[in-house]
């Protein structure tokens, strides 16, 4: 029995493994960005020229094909990580848009409501300032709609309104 724990206790732990120097990992590294794939030719001619088995060989290239698909995953994985991020940012102030868009159009239907209640499907442009012009005044020509209005001129009241009374989105007053 001591006899048997003596001859187990001489062998060194790792006596099979083999451990690739520098040279020889730099030159398999480099074959291995070439090609990939290792063909059986390509194998024996890599194991001759670094000096170790072509099973070796066979192993440090499907080890360090893991290796490559892992880190290949991560990078994927970041990649679509960051058009995440990118898409909620891009939610997130769509959202917002949404909201502004709502409340200006909530004040635009109660100036139409307003309009329709005091009097007649006109308004007098002495009565609006747009933006921080003083009433009265304005000019602003976009795709089919004419804000050129002098002082007293009376609108009506439709769309082209509404367009002049949000020019540049910051909306208008009533004095």
């Amino acid at each position: 029995m001591d006899l048997f724990h003596s001859q187990n206790q001489k062998l060194p732990p790792n006596h099979n493994k083999k451990r690739l120097n520098p040279d020889q990992v730099r030159l398999l590294e480099r074959s291995f960005t070439s090609n990939n794939k290792l063909e059986h030719e390509h194998k024996l001619q890599l194991a001759n020229q670094i000096g170790v088995s072509p099973r070796q060989v066979a192993i440090w290239y499907q080890n360090k094909r893991a290796r490559w698909r892992t880190q290949n995953l991560e990078l994927d994985y970041n990649v679509l990580q960051q058009k995440l991020e990118d898409a909620v940012a891009e939610k997130r102030r769509l959202e917002k848009d949404v909201e502004r868009l709502k409340g200006e159009l909530e004040k635009a239907q109660e100036m139409v409501l307003s309009l329709k209640q005091t009097g007649p499907d006109q308004v007098s442009w002495n009565s609006i300032s747009v933006d921080d012009r003083p009433a009265g005044s304005s000019s602003f020509h976009e795709a089919g709609v004419n804000c050129s209005v002098e002082k007293g001129e009376v609108l009506p009241l439709d769309e082209d309104l509404y367009a002049c009374w949000n020019i540049d989105g910051d909306g208008a007053s009533w004095d």
